[in-house]
């Protein structure tokens, strides 16, 4: 994957992220994995199609999460993730897919972007079909987060 397909993802993420109340934002070494593991943690799959196809996962800690809806509710205290919660941290996705998308086509590259489904669960494993997976590590106060990101470009086989 190449870094210019990569760069908008990593931006967006940390463009919303910071905008949705995480002061300090520190990106860590990235690096490949063939499958993301989810161990308590919480999944947001979405997929991506047009001149550039795959999947993005963002995954973070329950911790992280409820801080995050918190955040994007007012900051009303988020005991659990409920309905509404999983709406947010949907709506999140979207966010920074959406960013993502418009910082690609500025690039050249035009995408759509699918639905947001959520994971959760104790043991929860995401894989590709011959494809690897970079993860984008992402520190902050309020918990970790990773960009896991699985993407070809139209012409790669």
């Amino acid at each position: 994957m190449r870094a210019e397909l990569i760069n908008p993802f990593v931006k967006a993420n940390t463009s919303v992220i910071s905008m949705m109340g995480a002061t300090e934002l520190n990106q860590k070494n990235s690096y490949l994995v063939k499958e993301v593991t989810l161990k308590d943690d919480i999944g947001i799959v979405i997929g991506v199609t047009g001149e550039i196809r795959g999947q993005v996962v963002l995954s973070f800690q329950e911790s992280f999460a409820k801080k995050i809806v918190s955040n994007m509710m007012g900051g009303m205290p988020v005991e659990t993730i409920d309905d509404i919660g999983k709406s947010a941290l949907s709506e999140l996705g979207n966010m920074i897919l959406g960013n993502a998308a418009t910082g690609l086509f500025e690039n050249g590259y035009q995408i759509d972007i699918t639905p947001p489904s959520l994971l959760s669960g104790e043991s929860v494993i995401y894989s590709t079909i011959n494809q690897q997976i970079i993860v984008v590590p992402f520190e902050t106060e309020m918990g970790n987060l990773n960009l896991n990101i699985s993407l070809k470009d139209k012409d790669e086989k």
